[in-house]
């Protein structure tokens, strides 16, 4: 069970000065009503029986306390909604989606925590709107592109005297821009998705090395096509998590080395447990990523050279889709890389029984 916590001396020390002074204004009230009563029958001579002149002493006793309330509520009451009102207005504006709050008053106790988390609301509300306006951008870049190149290539193909051969060109680019904007849709559904996990994955246990081996091999024509020199040290590893999500891992940073080692270079997948945990380290020696640029390439949309070929250009969702895999499984992803030298990829995930 939760403690209370003990009030402050000072607040504590308010609601005794409050509590007194209700006792004397209720005291002043009983003294004004027995002047009252007292005058009244003086001056009219009637003199009722004790009982009755208690019960009117009562009466009106109570008459002039709520009477004096009153007066009292109504010239603290302007004062009371002058210091609310900005609280007010506040919550109407983020209601209306206006996120932009940031309230400057100083009130205490439990209204100090309220006003202090009126700001903390707003500022991730607006940190999050800013997010989307970002990924709306974003997006509507990502897909213009492909379009304009479509649009503009099927515009060129009504050109009657094209050759055989610009027409078959024309026709490979919108194809390639085609599948272009299908990666894009199908990335952005992935992470959609991801996003929207909230219970526990589909894990099992399964041998981390044959899933790695596998995938491997399945990508042996893209690299034997350059001829890259493939280095594999995989113990024998099992590991409970979810296999399908971690083959899409492993197809990613794999597909990425390939993609950015040129011809004739060395990729390494080293697979080992250290001291209760699994690591997993994909190695290249391909363009490598400036130390600026990690720390910012597993966000949505982010590319480490905007300037590269289309060719070599992706959709920069990949490495955001790792990560909410990686941060799923409750592990951890690395990068450590140096420009023209390459780059290493460390994932460990911390081993159950």
């Amino acid at each position: 069970m939760k403690k209370r916590r003990p009030e402050p001396s000072h607040i504590l020390l308010k609601k005794i000065v409050g509590v007194v002074g209700l006792c004397v204004v209720f005291a002043l009230c009983g003294l004004g009503a027995y002047g009252i009563t007292t005058l009244f029958y003086n001056h009219t001579g009637y003199h009722p029986n004790d009982l009755v002149k208690a019960l009117v002493h009562s009466v009106l006793n109570c008459m002039l306390f709520i009477g004096v309330g009153m007066i009292i509520s109504f010239f603290t009451m302007s004062r009371h909604r002058g210091r609310f009102q900005p609280l007010i207005d506040a919550l109407r504006r983020i209601a209306k989606g206006d996120f932009r709050v940031n309230l400057d008053i100083k009130l205490a106790n439990e209204w100090g925590e309220l006003v202090d988390g009126i700001n903390h609301v707003a500022e991730q509300l607006n940190e999050m709107e800013k997010l989307r306006q970002e990924f709306i951008s974003n997006v509507s870049h990502e897909i213009q592109s492909p379009l304009t190149s479509i649009s503009g290539f099927a515009r060129a193909l009504h050109n009657e005297r094209l050759s055989q051969e610009e027409r078959k060109r024309y026709l490979e680019i919108i194809e390639s821009e085609s599948k272009r904007l299908s990666k894009i849709s199908d990335s952005l559904l992935k992470l959609t998705a991801l996003e929207g996990i909230q219970h526990d994955l589909e894990r099992k246990r399964y041998r981390l090395d044959t899933q790695l081996r596998a995938l491997i091999l399945a990508c042996e024509p893209q690299w034997m096509a350059k001829e890259i020199d493939m280095d594999i040290d995989l113990e024998k590893v099992e590991i409970f998590a979810d296999e399908d999500m971690l083959s899409q891992v492993w197809t990613n940073l794999l597909g990425n080395s390939i993609k950015f080692t040129e011809a004739g270079g060395k990729i390494s997948v080293k697979l080992e447990t250290v001291n209760g945990e699994v690591l997993v380290k994909i190695t290249d020696t391909g363009i490598g990523i400036s130390k600026e640029n990690q720390e910012r390439i597993f966000e949505r949309f982010f590319k480490a050279d905007p300037s590269r070929n289309r060719a070599n250009s992706g959709s920069g969702l990949g490495l955001a889709i790792v990560k909410k895999i990686i941060d799923l499984h409750h592990a951890t992803i690395v990068v450590e890389s140096e420009v023209g030298k390459g780059t290493t990829f460390t994932i460990t995930f911390v081993q159950t029984a």
